[in-house]
């Protein structure tokens, strides 16, 4: 088994042939791993199998394991999500803001790949794949660590893509992939200085938290999802509920699943009731300041301090009823995470005011906070979604994945 220096050497050589590929050869490649990963479903399911038992033997929650297991519909969705991936256009050799000097030289900005892009990330072999593609499709090589509850999943993608990529015509180390899940392997990609052009965690708030103080390589943060959802007290009730369900529901154990709903003092108790009993049906455990107790009675559990900063991502909820934008805004700005949250108001101005006063990634009125995803963005998949404030913020697509280089035309023109 190849060390992760080498893998990182021979994925950088790959990158260098990527960065003049052309889209075409580019989009073959991909179309040649969605064909493959329809062909192979059942050898894919056979090492998910092996991986989810392994990881249900283990004790991992309901929740963790629904993020570990692949479906006949999962894979499809994901063959479904190169080909989105293909048709995009190609962001490589785009020139943005070309400008014409006063002394003659034209000047523009084109887009380049990054180059060698490393992931670490947790048990969702869907990364593997999304991962793969954007990084193929914007002319980046990748370099990738999964955990140890998907090893055999990911084994499995990583080497099909491989297959796929070489029967193509692309060089297979476009794609890499650490078989050793240790925390030596993880240490390692964060030192690879001089061959790693960034390293992106994906995961819980310890594996980010430990690639960002501990790499020497330059870091993109995906955010941990503390998500919020404020029912303001001219909201629509019955949409509330509905939004909140889905937010917190529909897949609790994804970084855009809401964990916190904060209630308007002047609607919680006409509000609180009609949504625990949509959430009592997908077993809702509550945990709520003493109004929110008051209200919705022994049944729902005291909240700790440390409830408002856990992103729970299980069937898990905590409440706090507030008077109102305000303290709403000032909660989210104490203990949000920076990476989706929701406002429920059939009032344009205070809509608008929570637009201007929340900091994060995606902020919403009227929906749910389940929206921020690659793919219904319109990026066709993400690599990740990042709560930072530098290039890439939000759902990582094509875009976030290159840089830019300036490109100047003279005709002999010398500085004086």
């Amino acid at each position: 088994m190849p060390d992760v220096k080498t893998l990182a050497q021979n994925a950088r050589a790959a990158a260098e042939v990527l960065a003049v590929t052309g889209a075409d050869a580019k989009n073959k490649a991909l179309r040649a791993v969605a064909d493959a990963l329809r062909a192979q479903e059942a050898e894919i399911l056979a090492e998910n199998a092996k991986d989810v038992a392994a990881g249900r033997a283990a004790g991992l929650t309901e929740s963790l394991l629904d993020r570990l297991t692949l479906t006949p519909a999962r894979i499809e969705g994901m063959a479904s999500g190169v080909l989105q991936v293909a048709a995009l256009p190609d962001p490589i050799g785009q020139v943005d803001g070309m400008v014409k000097r006063p002394n003659g030289l034209l000047i523009g900005k084109r887009r380049v790949p990054l180059g060698l892009v490393g992931l670490i990330y947790e048990a969702r072999p869907n990364v593997t794949v999304d991962a793969a593609v954007l990084c193929l499709k914007a002319g980046n090589a990748v370099l990738l660590r999964g955990g140890k509850e998907a090893i055999r999943s990911n084994t499995a993608l990583a080497n099909l893509m491989r297959r796929a990529l070489a029967a193509a015509g692309l060089p297979a180390d476009a794609v890499c992939f650490v078989e050793d899940t240790s925390r030596d392997s993880a240490n390692a990609m964060m030192n690879l200085t001089g061959l790693l052009d960034v390293l992106i965690p994906r995961g819980g708030a310890g594996l980010i938290r430990s690639v960002v103080q501990n790499a020497r390589v330059p870091v993109i943060e995906t955010g941990v999802g503390i998500c919020h959802i404020y029912v303001d007290e001219a909201a629509d009730l019955d949409m509330a509920a509905k939004i909140l369900y889905n937010a917190k529901t529909s897949r609790p154990s994804v970084c855009n699943a809401a964990e916190c709903v904060l209630v308007a003092r002047p609607v919680a108790e006409a509000f609180l009731p009609r949504a625990k009993a949509l959430l009592d049906q997908k077993h809702v455990e509550w945990r709520g300041c003493p109004e929110t107790r008051a209200i919705l009675g022994g049944t729902v559990k005291e909240a700790a301090p440390e409830d408002y900063d856990t992103e729970f991502g299980d069937y898990i909820l905590a409440c706090r009823v507030v008077s109102g934008l305000y303290e709403a805004t000032a909660h989210i700005a104490r203990h949000g995470s920076g990476h989706s949250e929701a406002v429920i108001t059939d009032n344009y101005f205070t809509a608008q005011r929570f637009l201007d006063r929340v900091d994060a990634a995606a902020v919403y009125i009227n929906a749910s906070t389940r929206f921020t995803d690659g793919e219904e963005f319109g990026l066709g998949a993400e690599i990740g979604i990042s709560t930072q404030k530098m290039h890439a913020r939000g759902p990582m697509g094509l875009h976030e994945l290159t840089t830019i280089k300036y490109v100047i035309y003279g005709e002999g023109q010398i500085r004086a």
